[in-house]
């Protein structure tokens, strides 16, 4: 198995022992399939073991908002949420995730496990670079027009790569539903880029030349 971040400090002989006390379990998905389907009403920590995951969010109209994207070491719950109701948790290939309860985690260990409050810290820890993610997409959907908001995604990829070359973790329909905006008139923006300049594309793989 592979060491999660959440168990950072924590030995792998040790990890086993409190996968088994924590009384985890191992899941797999197939691709398309829910995971979570109400986020705030499971009392449980996920960690995307294989594969990928969309975390989602329907409006009343039907309108589809991805939340985040989840790969590897991915870990989503209540916990890491905005503490909205119905945001889901939706294969996006065939995946492997490892389901702790959340009370198992805060509640004090009954055998006084030496790795408990490492795993506790660990948490905090994620829970922080989650509020830094959430800003930073709520900046990009602050932007009032859709190449604003596409650029500024693209730079927040870029900074990630001396070159600014990077390659989307989305596809363009799931992009133009993680920047909440007409998948139409964003391919006509990403266009638009090309053609001015700003950059250069073959398929999912960009380039930000400048911005």
């Amino acid at each position: 198995m592979q060491v999660n971040s959440i168990f950072e400090g924590i030995e792998e002989e040790d990890i086993s022992k409190m996968l088994k006390c924590f009384e985890a379990r191992k899941m797999t998905y197939k691709k398309d399939r829910t995971i979570v389907s109400n986020i705030v009403n499971v009392k449980m920590i996920g960690i995307i073991l294989s594969g990928t995951a969309n975390m989602e969010r329907y409006d009343y109209n039907g309108n589809r908002s991805i939340i985040e994207k989840l790969e590897v070491n991915s870990v989503f719950g209540e916990v890491f949420s905005r503490l909205e109701s119905g945001i889901s948790v939706i294969a996006t290939s065939d995946c492997e995730v490892l389901l702790i309860e959340y009370e198992h985690i805060i509640k004090r260990c009954r055998k006084g496990c030496t790795y408990h409050s490492i795993l506790t810290n660990n948490m905090l820890k994620l829970l922080s670079n989650k509020i830094v993610e959430l800003n930073k997409r709520l900046e990009i959907l602050s932007k009032r027009s859709i190449r604003d908001k596409v650029l500024s995604y693209f730079e927040l990829l870029a900074n990630d790569n001396p070159k600014r070359s990077f390659t989307l973790p989305f596809t363009y329909t799931d992009l133009a539903d993680y920047l909440s905006v007409d998948r139409s008139a964003m391919m006509r923006e990403i266009k638009n880029l090309k053609e001015e300049g700003f950059i250069k594309a073959n398929g999912r793989k960009i380039t930000l030349i400048k911005y």
